[in-house]
């Protein structure tokens, strides 16, 4: 029986949602996924010990509800961050962390101030929530123009380095952002920042100098643990204060007991995490060099992915081409960026299997 849907029972708010389309998650065997930022390589092996000795040696806490400030865990990113404690929220994925970013902060007359070009969940957040959203057009290389900010705002986000452009904002003019906008709250959205070339160029470092500004990451992306769901915000003690009461009015216990056992052991292993980090960009150098080669022009990535615009052909076309290949990577049917695909750094064999792909169609 063919299922029609009603929504008859529907609040108009669930009836107007244009939701969030993530990447997509193939089930095929045999397919070179990169597509989803994902990190090729898996989570440091402490990981799973910590998981299976949670599970092996205390299976009946799992009755029990499991910290709901994930205060052991919160600990240790603030001494990995050289924080105080009460500078560090975490939540279920960094996306959570973000919905609550938007209801803590940016429910105000004024409207929140965005990249036109930027992670597609902001304009998602700004609908669900009933927050006017302004984007600010990107110049024409895909960078930041500070000054273009200079408007009255509730807030500002920024994915940094940027998605997906993977281009990345200089301290400099974070820093310049905080100081021009002190009643507003400026987020930067550091998902890939672990990826960046140089070291010090978080800004995690600018907290104590700006009240308002909060720092967002995740466990998804440089700490390969996308399954597990933790995400993190930094930031001065009466931003993080306003988070934990938006979490605790909404979801109390957001970090499973595994979670927390998984993403402490993460942590911990900071020799792993660094390892894989540099690994990562390496691939990325040589992906960019072989992209190069075949005459794609390529952004100066920052992030564990890069954007590129072929030389001949339709990216579309070619995203479709390759699929046909089992080699997903993404295509954005969007003005401005629809000649360009989004590839994920996969391992040195998978990024070979790409760039095979691609001599192939052009052979062709």
């Amino acid at each position: 029986m063919e299922f029609k849907l009603d929504t008859r029972l529907w609040s108009t708010k669930a009836r107007n949602l244009n939701p969030y389309v993530p990447g997509e998650q193939p089930k095929h065997d045999n397919l070179c996924k990169l597509n989803t930022n994902e990190n090729p390589f898996p989570p440091s092996p402490k990981v799973a010990e910590a998981i299976s000795e949670a599970l092996s040696n205390q299976a009946d806490q799992l009755r029990l509800y499991p910290a709901p400030e994930s205060d052991d865990l919160k600990q240790a990113l603030a001494e990995a961050y050289k924080l105080q404690v009460n500078q560090v929220f975490v939540g279920n994925g960094s996306d959570e962390v973000l919905a609550l970013v938007f209801a803590s902060f940016f429910l105000k007359e004024r409207p929140l101030l965005s990249p036109d070009i930027s992670y597609s969940f902001y304009p998602v957040y700004a609908d669900t929530f009933g927050v006017e959203l302004v984007n600010i057009p990107l110049r024409e290389d895909f960078s930041i123009e500070t000054n273009d900010y200079r408007q009255p705002c509730s807030g500002i986000i920024i994915a940094n380095p940027n998605a997906p452009t993977g281009i990345l904002l200089s301290l400099e003019a974070i820093d310049k952002l905080a100081t021009e906008h002190p009643n507003a709250v400026v987020v930067i959205d550091e998902a890939y920042i672990d990826f960046a070339d140089q070291a010090e160029v978080s800004a995690i470092s600018l907290i104590d100098k700006h009240d308002n500004l909060l720092v967002t990451q995740t466990f998804s992306k440089s700490r390969s643990l996308a399954g597990l769901r933790v995400g993190m915000a930094f930031g001065n003690p009466s931003l993080i204060e306003a988070l934990t009461r938006m979490k605790n009015s909404f979801n109390s216990y957001p970090l499973d007991r595994l979670a927390q056992a998984g993403a402490l052991a993460s942590v911990k292993d900071a020799a792993y995490f660094e390892e894989t980090c540099q690994k990562v960009i390496e691939l990325r150098q040589q992906l960019i060099s072989d992209l190069s080669e075949l005459g794609f022009s390529v952004l100066p990535s920052q992030a564990n992915f890069v954007f590129a615009r072929p030389e001949q052909g339709d990216a579309g076309e070619i995203a479709q081409a390759l699929r046909e290949q089992g080699v997903i990577v993404r295509y954005f049917n969007q003005p401005r960026i629809s000649d360009y695909l989004r590839i994920t750094v996969g391992t040195a064999e998978q990024n070979k299997r790409l760039i095979d792909a691609l001599k192939q169609r052009v052979s062709a």
